[in-house]
């Protein structure tokens, strides 16, 4: 390997494992939403059934 494939191969690892390590501690520090922004309504989609297409 050139010296040149290496220098790109640990880019690659470190942006890699790097992003996973951001996103986790990312994660560790806000574990979940507090509050969701206002907008959307509960139209009780859940109580229909699937709708089902004949192919």
């Amino acid at each position: 390997m050139t010296g040149l494939a290496i220098f790109f191969l640990i880019l690659a690892i470190l942006l890699v494992w790097g992003g996973l390590v951001a996103s986790a501690i990312y994660l560790a520090r806000h574990p979940e939403v507090a509050s969701y922004p206002p907008g959307g309504t509960d139209d009780h989609r859940e109580d229909a059934g699937i709708i089902e297409h004949d192919t």
